[in-house]
């Protein structure tokens, strides 16, 4: 998405006091301020890629008159919590396994997907997403997906907090292995690797 596109995006303004300045607006018109501040409780899986955004949200949270408090909860009860929806503010990952929008749009935004953990439903969305993934255009479903995730992102669908960043990295020695360019995590057939040294 090009980088205008993106910062008109509500909370992608570069100007992080405007957007706090108005996140406080908000906040006032609920009723809410520095006297008296919204507790919530944030839930997150207790391993450092959860817990460790989670407690950045919080401290995060703090400039907008919300007082968060950290749940950690087992990796077994995870997953059950949130299909559950047992939650108030819960940080989950939602990683891309394919550089494509169908398996994410699929799985976490549509109507009744199943990784949808907040109940989003919008079948206008619903139809848009269908369409970007019909569409042979490579510009016009550009264009598609943008509008998508200006929806996803003006209807509050699941609020992006951050943007993991992967690679993968290999010595000289390795030998065979085949990095796929359209995700990091393809390719881990490894019968034809082998190390030379």
């Amino acid at each position: 998405m090009p980088r205008v596109v993106l910062e008109a995006l509500p909370g992608y303004d570069p100007d992080v006091q405007k957007n706090r300045g108005e996140a406080r607006q908000i906040m006032q018109r609920l009723g809410y301020g520095p006297d008296k501040r919204l507790k919530v409780k944030v839930s997150s899986r207790d391993i450092p890629p959860y817990r460790d955004p989670a407690v950045i949200l919080i401290d995060q949270l703090k400039e907008v008159y919300i007082d968060g408090e950290l749940e950690t909860i087992d990796t077994t009860n995870w997953f059950p919590k949130i299909m559950r929806r047992d939650f108030t503010v819960g940080l989950n990952l939602t990683p891309g396994f394919v550089d494509d929008p169908d398996p994410t749009f699929y799985a976490n935004y549509v109507c009744g997907a199943e990784a949808n953990y907040n109940g989003y439903c919008n079948p206008e969305v619903d139809k848009l997403v269908d369409q970007q993934s019909a569409e042979s255009d490579t510009q016009k479903r550009k264009k598609l997906v943008w509008e998508i995730e200006r929806k996803l992102s003006e209807e509050g669908a699941r609020p992006i907090i951050f943007y993991g960043r992967g690679a993968t990295c290999w010595q000289p020695y390795v030998k065979g292995l085949t990095i796929a360019d359209n995700s990091i995590f393809n390719s881990w057939r490894m019968e034809d690797v082998w190390l030379d040294n």
